[in-house]
């Protein structure tokens, strides 16, 4: 099968493309900046642009979208731009998967619509929201994205599948995210700036086990369905920091700043569906994981006094 990634060059998206050609699918990918491997197809093209998303997608046979503003610091920096990259890149991603007749369309979401959750217990795919919820723009932006995938499945028949990433982690991460600046500082000898008094978890899951998952929902029966992907255990992020700081060897200190408004301080989430339906569950476990990360990092840190 010829298979889209929009966002193909990203951190998510280029491993979601290693995977799928690993087991002998051919790729295009979507995406502003050039791919990170050259035995892919690639157009140029910003996901906002309906016309040009609709003749990058000619000939393919699935669409997985990933293409999104997800660093939530921009996503509150620039609301609006981030809602027309989020909600208006998904509706012209399902536009153009409907009129091209692509056989199947994914969505790249979220746990963090969980900070929307009605109620207790461990969350689930078919566990209620609340709109009047607290909750981070970014969040909004991604259940709106939900929403219009089940609404052209319903109304138009296209077959759609929502996949909600736990919060990932691995090589080719984004210097912004959590795991990088952490190793960052501490390789500098600058504290590691933990919001609120560190409690607050993440069920960070490693990028490999999360890529084998779009894989696994190929399969027919992922049509209509939405599947938690997240990790297998929850970790703080004063254990993180902690960790960073051992593996690195630093003895940067632990600093706790005031917590983000809206952050998603992480609910019990249930993978359940996914294990049971595709047969996917984590694989790499998190002090694995961590340790491949840190010292991929480290590998390709900038030189001494050069940003990142």
């Amino acid at each position: 099968m010829l298979i889209g990634v929009t966002g193909g060059a990203g951190f998510i998206g280029s491993h979601v493309v290693d995977a799928l050609l690993e087991v002998g699918h051919r790729v295009r990918v979507l995406d502003l900046r050039l791919p990170h491997r050259e035995d892919v197809e690639f157009q140029q093209v910003d996901v906002r642009d309906r016309e040009a998303l609709l003749e990058a997608t000619r000939g393919l046979n699935v669409l997985f979208h990933l293409a999104a503003v997800a660093d939530v610091e921009e996503v509150s920096r620039d609301p609006i731009s981030a809602m027309v990259a989020n909600v208006g890149g998904t509706v012209c991603a399902l536009e153009a998967a409907l009129r091209n007749e692509i056989g199947r369309f994914f969505l790249a979401s979220t746990v963090w619509v969980y900070s929307s959750l009605a109620g207790e217990g461990p969350a689930h795919e078919e566990s209620p929201f609340s709109v009047s919820a607290p909750r981070h723009i970014y969040t909004t932006s991604k259940l709106a994205a939900e929403m219009l995938c089940h609404d052209y499945g319903h109304r138009y028949g296209l077959p759609v599948t929502v996949l909600r990433y736990g919060i990932p982690y691995g090589p080719r991460m984004r210097p912004a995210l959590v795991i990088p600046t952490f190793v960052r500082r501490a390789l500098a000898g600058e504290p590691l700036l933990v919001a609120g008094d560190g409690t607050q978890s993440r069920r960070f899951l490693y990028v490999g086990d999360l890529a084998r998952a779009h894989v696994l929902a190929l399969a027919p029966r992922a049509i209509g369905q939405t599947y938690n992907l997240d990790g297998a255990e929850p970790v703080t992020i004063l254990r993180l920091a902690e960790a960073v700081r051992r593996l690195t060897g630093s003895c940067s200190a632990i600093q706790f700043v005031p917590e983000r408004g809206g952050d998603y301080r992480g609910h019990e989430t249930s993978s359940d569906k996914a294990r049971r339906e595709l047969g996917w569950e984590p694989q790499v476990d998190f002090d694995t994981g961590l340790a491949i990360t840190v010292r991929w990092l480290i590998e390709h840190s900038p030189p001494p006094g050069r940003r990142p």
